[in-house]
């Protein structure tokens, strides 16, 4: 009996030595693919794919339920590696189908380094503090440290690069050509204006309106929320831009149905100032209209509430757009609105601009939103928009972005990374062009299906 029970102690030994070194053999089979991304099997999970790891005292933020944003990992020790694709990734220009000019895209101009602007502007962004102090004091404090680590959650195939550096700027207009993108909505702010993280770059304007001309893309407006913004100043600015700019064939005009060619303005945060206020500039009555002048446009407000509709109009803007490009963060950015929201713009003879993203994700500086981010999926949250908005029968479809890294909204192409603190997200396992080609497609798609239900098919001019 004692022989019987050591022969199978023996053989279950064995055994159990047996399965563990199956189980050895197979990790070491771990696919190339993987590489610094989630553990081996996570990545067929939607919801886990795309996640960016912070490591460190000073990235150490508490998970949430609700996240889609970061996972937490332990002792990474490789050095920083920045995966750059071969030139087979590129997109064709050459290839592309005609540009289409009703297809908008967010640009902005606000990034710096040391090498043309002897520091960094934004990719150091501050990691911004949540209003209620006592959620504030549980997530870190800070700015980011340039250039390995910058305030996003994606790295750009550029890298931390100079918007003034005229090599990136046509970097980026042959992608947004390549994209059949026709328009880029420029973020703007009046000369020796910036935002609250930037620099002025106003002065950029004229090199980003030669760059896209050679490109053939057309440039539009977005004025952003600046310092003391009424509607005295707006005059002011709109009549600076029109001069300074509107002569240059790069400037974008849209063709309405009464055949005129008006400049569009899209205006963010339109809603903080009053209806009565826009009422002076953008009606015809207006104590000083732009309407029927030199300096007449097109004016899209910014739609956040359900409520702001009526204020809309009471204003005198043009059409609405909807910017977020997080679907059900706000009543304008839920897809499920859309419908309604272009059958009130068909009612008032309005323009209905649905804004469409890739994704959202702002963690890296605002690291207690994580309720309002957006798993890309490899792409099937941004044709998912897409094609909500094309159901819409739309005049126009703008997208957000094409370089608001901040937020995760780029299409921008996008790079592995991994530093010694943090892993950041990328487009694998597709290459980094995935967001220009989904464009491309879509692009294309829209230009087919508008030809059925519009008729000013005919591309700006200036």
């Amino acid at each position: 009996m004692a022989k019987f029970r050591r022969r199978t102690c023996i053989i279950l030994s064995l055994f159990i030595l047996f399965i563990f070194s199956l189980m050895l053999g197979l990790k070491t089979l771990r696919p190339n693919t993987t590489a610094f991304g989630a553990p081996f099997g996570l990545d067929l999970l939607p919801d886990l794919h795309q996640r960016s790891i912070r490591l460190g005292k000073n990235f150490d933020i508490q998970k949430s339920d609700k996240t889609n944003s970061e996972l937490s990992t332990k002792n990474l020790k490789t050095v920083e590696i920045t995966m750059k694709p071969s030139k087979a990734s590129e997109l064709n220009t050459e290839e592309s189908p005609p540009l289409n000019y009703f297809l908008h895209v967010f640009y902005y101009s606000w990034y710096g380094n040391p090498q043309f602007d002897g520091k960094y502007i934004h990719w150091n962004h501050p990691v911004l503090e949540h209003w209620d102090p006592r959620i504030a004091k549980n997530y870190p404090q800070g700015r980011h440290n340039p250039p390995d680590d910058i305030g996003a959650s994606f790295y750009p195939e550029l890298g931390s690069y100079s918007s003034r550096d005229p090599s990136v700027i046509e970097t980026h207009m042959r992608q947004m050509h390549a994209a059949s993108i026709g328009v880029l909505a420029l973020s703007w702010y009046p000369p020796d204006s910036k935002d609250e993280n930037g620099e002025p770059t106003d002065m950029l304007v004229p090199t980003i309106l030669d760059k896209a001309h050679k490109y053939n893309l057309k440039v539009t407006f977005h004025i952003e929320p600046y310092s003391n913004r009424d509607d005295q100043n707006m005059y002011e600015n709109i009549k600076y831009i029109i001069e300074k700019y509107g002569n240059h064939p790069a400037f974008y005009r849209y063709k309405t149905r009464t055949g005129n060619l008006l400049p569009l303005f899209y205006v963010y945060d339109s809603y903080i100032t009053k209806p009565e206020k826009w009422a002076n500039l953008l009606t015809t009555s207006g104590s000083h209209s732009v309407r029927n002048s030199p300096y007449d446009g097109l004016f899209i407000a910014l739609l956040v509430e359900e409520k702001h509709k009526n204020d809309i109009l009471q204003g005198g803007f043009d059409g609405i757009y909807t910017y977020f490009a997080t679907n059900g963060f706000t009543y304008g950015s839920s897809h499920q609105n859309w419908a309604t929201l272009k059958s009130f713009c068909d009612k008032h003879n309005l323009l209905f601009i649905p804004s469409v993203g890739p994704g959202y994700i702002d963690t890296s500086i605002r690291p207690w939103n994580t309720q309002n981010t957006r798993n890309r999926i490899n792409g099937k949250y941004y044709e998912v928009a897409l094609s909500a908005a094309l159901q819409t029968q739309p005049s126009l479809i703008s997208i957000t972005s094409f370089n608001e890294w901040h937020e995760g909204t780029q299409i921008e192409k996008a790079v592995p990374k991994r530093t010694s603190n943090t892993v950041y997200l990328d487009y694998r396992p597709h290459k980094p062009s995935l967001y220009l080609e989904l464009t491309r497609k879509w692009s294309e798609k829209y230009s087919k299906e508008r030809r059925t239900y519009v008729l000013d098919q005919q591309p700006p001019v200036s």
